[in-house]
């Protein structure tokens, strides 16, 4: 399910890039380019190792079955799904209770939006990774410990950041757990919602009940985890398994950039390569979204409008990362995203706020001004109301601004163009069509396409 890699040696790369470092007046738009992306570190990236297939297949049953949800009614994918490129072209989520798929989907009687936009699961395998969630609240590498809002519950075993991810949705109220009194899908009363919301080893440990209770389950964690006993298979193993299975079947790395870091010349357009040189020059953008990933995977306040129920205590505003730290230095700010495969995965920002990825580049290039003439008609109508629009709150949320952003970057309509030339080109066009990734049943017997 994986795409071809394009692997490069590093000393092919080393050539490319002394190509780009001679000492002419009249350097060609390649050397230009060369030398911005050598100043700026750029390097072929590391795929990462390839799970068993096993694990991926235990791991795509788990992604796509609701036995995993309280209620028995959404899985992973329903906010992930590869109809929607691995997200639900959604601005704001919608979680259990709900009914449907992407932008056709909706809530149920009572229950409230997911506070933020569920992100895309491209090449989350990538050794690079070392956070996870808008807010960071996950972080670490394996085979170092992890941080978590789990604390000591969390259990050991888990292969990386992405695995220690997958723990968290199915502990969330909202989004797949469920409330006290709410029954499933077979009118039975929802037993793990009941769990206080702070007992992980609880909520994890009654989701193994439940699926290894059915034959099928266990004869897929026997073959992806042959040496470890039926007894002794935690939440973490399917974790690791639906890791397995988004690194199997959403690693798409074989774009038209790094074909050119590759060596191929031919492989951007002039627009794409113009967009490039603004990328890594005039525009800033490599600030942030810098390393093979396009992202620093730091959390930045750049101005972002706040729509939907907000978060936490923070309601009905997001207050980002500081709502884990409690520092309000971190206020509104919210993780920078990878911009691999951007063009597919709108909406744009950690709440949607923009529907068309041009308006979010403009919003970057001058957050002020985008924040005070926010044009709420580009979201649903359910979710127009949310916006908040108050002289106090946008005042707030400028006051944090991050310097990086803070002084305008004033680029023409041709330019904003170019750029997003370039950002096209970070898309591997095998990634438009994943529908070969879906399972067409799973051992619950639950939907699988609704």
């Amino acid at each position: 399910m994986r795409s071809q890699t394009f692997a490069v040696a590093g000393i092919a790369f080393g050539m490319v890039l002394m190509f780009g470092c001679g000492g002419e007046e009249s350097a060609t738009t390649d050397q230009q380019l060369h030398r911005m992306m050598a100043a700026a570190g750029v390097a072929p990236i590391d795929p990462g190792p390839m799970p068993t297939a096993a694990k991926i297949a235990l791991g795509q049953a788990l992604m796509f079955d609701k036995i995993l949800s309280g209620n028995r009614d959404i899985s992973c994918a329903t906010c992930h799904h590869p109809w929607m490129h691995t997200g639900d072209n959604l601005s704001v989520s919608i979680g259990t209770g709900g009914q449907g798929l992407g932008p056709m989907r909706q809530r149920g009687n009572g229950r409230p939006f997911i506070p933020r936009n569920a992100p895309d699961v491209f090449n989350r395998g990538v050794p690079e990774w070392r956070t996870m969630f808008w807010d960071l609240r996950v972080s670490g590498t394996a085979p170092g410990g992890f941080v978590t809002p789990a604390g000591d519950q969390l259990p050991v075993g888990l292969d990386n950041v992405l695995a220690a991810q997958a723990m968290f949705p199915v502990t969330s109220q909202d989004e797949m757990r469920g409330k006290p009194g709410d029954h499933d899908v077979f009118d039975q009363p929802n037993e793990i919602a009941l769990l206080d919301a702070t007992d992980f080893t609880g909520i994890w440990s009654a989701l193994m009940q439940r699926l290894l209770a059915l034959p099928e389950y266990v004869t897929l964690f026997t073959a992806a985890y042959p040496d470890v006993p039926t007894a002794a298979l935690g939440f973490q193993h399917a974790a690791n398994a639906i890791a397995a299975f988004e690194i199997g079947a959403f690693t798409y790395l074989d774009t038209p950039w790094d074909r050119y870091v590759a060596g191929d010349m031919s492989a951007l357009s002039n627009e794409a390569k113009r967009g490039a040189m603004l990328f890594f020059g005039e525009a800033g953008c490599a600030t942030c979204h810098s390393g093979a990933l396009f992202t620093d995977q730091k959390a930045h306040d750049i101005g972002v409008p706040q729509v939907g129920p907000g978060k936490g205590t923070s309601a009905p505003q997001d207050f980002g990362r500081q709502l884990i730290s409690g520092n309000n230095a971190d206020l509104y700010t919210f993780r920078t995203p990878s911009l691999r495969n951007v063009t597919l995965t709108g909406p744009w920002m950690h709440d949607g706020a923009f529907t068309t990825l041009r308006a979010a580049v403009v919003h970057v290039l001058d957050p002020s001004t985008s924040l005070r003439h926010y044009d709420v008609r580009q979201l649903t109508p359910d979710l127009q109301s949310t916006f908040q629009g108050s002289e106090t709150v946008i005042n707030a949320i400028l006051a944090n601004l991050d310097t990086d952003v803070a002084t305008p970057r004033q680029l023409s309509n041709s330019e904003i163009d170019a750029l997003l030339s370039f950002l096209e080109s970070l898309a591997d066009p095998a990634a438009a069509d994943l529908s070969g990734t879906l399972p067409s049943a799973v051992p619950s017997g639950l939907p699988v396409f609704d």
